[in-house]
């Protein structure tokens, strides 16, 4: 005689998606305890899967905030399908992110390859050389989104039209924004009052 099947039972999610769904609750108030949390829970597996993959630990670290910083990001935003399977989501965007650094690196090396006797060298004898500790306290005291702006402009090499779209706002704007930025930063690198610790 066949037994019936029991129904199936409701998994609860792991603690990871737990509090990937506090965050994508809370929306504009924002779950600091959770994004903490969250934070250190998964950073740190983030930071392992850079250093398998891209053997650098800049790199890894670099990968760590990128990828952490998209997924806080979009839960708040509730722009995750499945909160509660944010590990999944997470590694996803590992792994487009390697890829993605990966095709920056070899299009670099090929170009370098290609061209690179052709290089002049520039003479930088008479140039300053900068603070590279107080080039990190002005980008430190930017705004949240200004630094956004510029690390996205310049160090992800993204058009204003790229940066626009990941951080809700106008292609206009963002020029406008990283305009100044800029400024600041200079006014603050070049001999400006230090920003406040």
């Amino acid at each position: 005689m066949l037994r019936p099947m029991p129904h199936a039972v409701q998994a609860e999610p792991a603690p990871e998606g737990t509090l990937a769904l506090r965050i994508a609750c809370a929306g504009a108030g924002r779950d600091i305890d959770a994004e903490a949390a969250l934070y250190r829970t998964l950073a740190p597996r983030v930071r392992r899967y850079g250093l398998r993959h891209l053997r650098d630990a800049a790199a890894a670290d670099d990968l760590m905030q990128q990828v952490m910083l998209l997924a806080l990001d979009q839960l708040r935003r509730g722009r995750v399908r499945e909160p509660e399977r944010v590990v999944s989501f997470v590694f996803g965007s590992c792994r487009t992110l390697v890829l993605a650094m990966r095709r920056k690196e070899s299009r670099r090396a090929s170009l370098l390859e290609r061209h690179g006797e052709s290089l002049v060298t520039a003479d930088c004898s008479h140039a300053v050389p900068h603070d590279h500790a107080r080039v990190a306290r002005c980008l430190d005291a930017l705004r949240e989104r200004e630094r956004s702006v510029l690390l996205l402009s310049f160090y992800d090499e993204k058009p204003a039209e790229a940066v626009a779209g990941e951080l809700g706002l106008t292609a206009g704007n963002v020029r406008v924004i990283r305009h100044r930025a800029i400024a600041q930063m200079r006014r603050c690198v070049s001999g400006g009052p230090e920003p406040a610790a």
